[in-house]
């Protein structure tokens, strides 16, 4: 079984594992702190969110941070307020978009904080050790039936029996494992480390011995047994910095081969020349993430990058070392070492491992504790009478996936009669009770095929699923009541969804759509939007003096020879001009032609010995011709004659006013000899051509940072007023305050401010 089979699960929400639920609270009735309009704020609430936002920062406390964040939040809940008034908290959508969050925040309340830590700190010891494991799988779904449980339980116990026997493991795996991948792999999982695995499995992978298989072990996978073949002490985790190029499958070979050519350009000005490893990264790096930090990493450990950038950063000994070019998926890498750390403390680690077990496997025992706390505190009682009833109706239609059930209609007992059949209680929690009619349409709605299995096994593995989802929709419901936390959470979420509503239709849509209004506040502040002085410049930066004299000799020309992409001569009949029947080069060049106006090209006549000079030239202009026929402008294509003895053909020659030929041209031993840019310039956007923005148009030389410039100012642009396309993001984010600025005076004026200063003041401590 490949790893990633068995990785830990990730459905949580991720911004809220972890979190625990606080103790249960009461509700008590808070004093007013503002009135906006006659909608009262509670002191309560101020209060908390206050402190849940400031209470770390060191004015916390002070007057001044405390009529800060209230001016805020009066803004904020005048904006929810007007919102609520007109009734977008009513609607479907917003109704669909809270239920959805309040699922996600109700997570960290469905556990039970004892077993999180139980879990945590056995994740803990188990990072010391890194386990190397093969395994051979017989598949088998989790709710099976009993006699299929038993058939794959012999199976696996069989295939223990042959390899504890003697039978070599990998190759029983090979023919037998039904995990796939181990037909190529033996059943071998590499090393692993706790959490990286799903629970059961990592359970008896740390508890077998290294060189012994172990006893069978159910996951939700199957039945597997384990063969340990290594236990090591944690590697711990690395830092790493890389300096990447792209090489991505299946991208053009000429292309793989030039980022071949320039990863390994890299490595020898690194490792032999010891050239800056910051400067080459910043210049090179294609992975635009970490190039701007000297390449560096988040730290890892073992099972959590690609192996194969992974097996190399770990034989990394010295920090400083870097590595040879290594191949990902993404590319060409040259990875230095920074750092090795061992495992960090449990209290670094703590609030980590908390957020992944709330989304491992292991949150499975944690769930089942859950289940069994909601249980107690809720007297959950089963009515056994009702139950029977319940089960009775199982058939083999609920085996088939084919169970029918119509709730009959609600009738109430006769005074001092207990209800019967479909209107019977089945079990009851915190005294409410739920009925078997309920419980049979849940049955229907959930049901699926068997094939095989008893009719009453499936039913009481509805029923069973049922009782789960009953307890958690039951605690569900109660835990706004029931913690304060969770109350306020859900709170902040619906006003932030309301806010985010009013806000996209009265600032930030509007400020998008309203054109004229824009364009009106632009030009009434004409003088917030102002170019900078800057110049039309080329720069170009070469390794060495030599080869920048090289590009400057070309650039003079304006045009560039092309070098890749160019197709072959085209073969003519001995003392012919005729052109063959086909030409798909010249095809080729017309439509390459056609889409790239950068583009001229020169068609060369070529003759054999004996043939007439002429007859070149008519051979040129026949292809010239053909070209122009597929509506290629005359003065865009050229024939010319070449006399000297050569072959019956013409040949071509492209060139380009692009700029990224003249790199081209001169990077063909050097992937990173030359690099040319060529637009407009501001201060600050490149080092070299700073320095000459104020001296006109002209040529200037320079060195920096090891390499050789030559810069070209074409023109000044003076400084002035940007138009309203040259400064629309500017522009539209200023607008968007100022509609927001009306927009809040509008609604003070609709809702009246009114603050109970003595409230407030109780929250001024310092």
């Amino acid at each position: 079984m490949h790893k990633r089979i068995l990785l830990a699960s990730t459905a949580a929400a991720a911004f809220l594992a972890g979190c625990q639920a606080s103790k249960p609270t009461t509700k008590a009735q808070s004093p007013t702190l503002e009135t906006l309009g006659t909608t009262e704020v509670p002191a309560s609430e101020f209060a908390y969110v206050y402190r849940k936002n400031n209470s770390s920062a060191p004015e916390y406390g002070t007057r001044a941070s405390v009529q800060e964040y209230l001016d805020l939040y009066t803004n904020f809940k005048l904006k929810v307020l007007e919102a609520e008034q007109r009734g977008l908290d009513t609607t479907q959508a917003f109704r669909r978009e809270l239920e959805g969050y309040k699922q996600q925040l109700a997570q960290p309340y469905l556990t039970e904080k004892s077993v999180t830590d139980k879990l945590v700190h056995e994740a803990y010891d188990r990072l010391s050790k890194e386990v190397s494991a093969a395994h051979i799988l017989v598949r088998l779904q989790p709710d099976a039936a009993p006699k299929d449980t038993l058939a794959a339980y012999q199976k696996i116990m069989a295939l223990r029996q042959r390899v504890t026997s003697g039978e070599d493991f990998s190759r029983v795996a090979r023919d037998l494992s039904e995990d796939p991948s181990a037909r190529e792999n033996g059943g071998k999982l590499g090393y692993f480390t706790a959490m990286q695995m799903v629970y059961p499995f990592e359970s008896v992978a740390y508890a077998t011995p290294a060189g012994q298989v172990s006893q069978p072990v159910r996951t939700r996978f199957g039945y597997h047994i384990i063969k340990v073949n290594d236990v090591r002490p944690a590697q711990g985790e690395i830092k790493v910095a890389h300096l990447m190029i792209r090489a991505t499958p299946g991208m053009p070979a000429a292309d793989s081969a030039t980022a071949r050519k320039k990863v390994d350009e890299l490595y020898n000005r690194l490792a032999r020349r010891g050239e800056s490893w910051e400067k080459l990264v910043a210049q090179f790096s294609e992975d635009a993430g970490s190039a701007a930090n000297g390449g560096e990493l988040p730290p890892f450990g073992t099972g959590r990058m690609i192996p194969s950038f992974e097996e190399v950063a770990f034989k990394l000994q010295k920090p400083g070392e870097i590595s040879q070019p290594v191949q990902t998926p993404y590319g060409w890498h040259i990875i230095k070492l920074l750092e090795k750390q061992p495992v960090p403390s449990f209290e670094a680690m703590e609030p980590t491992l908390k957020s992944k077990v709330a989304k491992d496997s292991r949150s499975e025992l944690n769930r089942a504790a859950f289940l069994k706390r909601v249980r107690t505190e809720n007297n959950f009682t089963e009515n056994q009478a009702g139950k029977e009833y319940a089960f009775s109706k199982a058939d083999t239609a609920l085996v088939g996936g084919r169970f029918a059930y119509t709730a009959p209609a609600a009738a109430t007992p006769a005074k001092g009669k207990k209800a019967t059949g479909d209107a019977q209680t089945l079990f009851t929690i915190g005294g409410k009770p739920y009925l078997v009619s309920e419980f049979l349409t849940f049955a229907q709605q959930n049901q699926k095929p068997r094939p095989g299995a008893d009719a009453r096994f499936a039913m009481q593995q509805l029923y069973d699923q049922y009782v789960d989802q009953s307890l958690t929709e039951y605690e569900k419901a109660n835990l706004e009541t029931k913690y304060e936390d969770y109350r306020m959470l859900v709170k902040e979420y619906r006003d932030g969804i309301l806010l985010f509503q009013l806000m996209d239709e009265k600032v930030w849509s509007k400020a998008i759509e309203d054109t004229v209004g824009l364009r009106q506040f632009f030009q009434q502040n004409q003088a917030k939007y102002q170019w900078e002085p800057r110049v039309q410049a080329t720069v170009i930066s070469a390794a060495t003096p030599e080869l920048l004299a090289q590009a400057q000799q070309l650039q003079k020309s304006g045009r560039y020879p092309l070098r890749s992409g160019v197709p072959g001569p085209v073969a003519f009949r001995t003392n012919s001009a005729e052109l063959p029947a086909t030409v798909p080069a010249l095809d080729e060049l017309a439509a390459r032609i056609s889409v790239d106006a950068s583009l001229t090209l020169r068609v060369i006549g070529r003759v054999k010995r004996g043939e007439s000079a002429a007859l070149a030239r008519r051979r040129a202009e026949r292809a010239v011709a053909y070209i122009g026929s597929k509506g290629i402008a005359a003065g865009t294509i050229r024939a010319v004659a070449d006399t000297k003895p050569s072959a019956a053909q013409v040949a071509f020659e492209l060139t380009t006013t692009n700029s990224a030929a003249l790199e081209e041209s001169l990077n063909i031993q050097n992937p990173l000899a030359v690099q040319v840019q060529q637009r407009t310039f501001q201060k600050g956007e490149n080092k070299a051509l700073d320095q000459f923005l104020t001296r006109g148009p002209g040529s200037y030389t320079t060195q920096q940072d090891g390499r050789y410039y030559l810069v070209q100012i074409e023109g000044q642009l003076p400084a002035g007023p940007k138009s309203l396309n040259e400064a629309r993001g500017q522009a539209t984010s200023d607008y968007q305050n100022y509609l927001e600025k009306e927009w809040l005076s509008q609604l003070r004026a609709k809702y009246p401010v009114k603050v109970n200063q003595a409230e407030v003041d109780k929250l001024v401590t310092k």
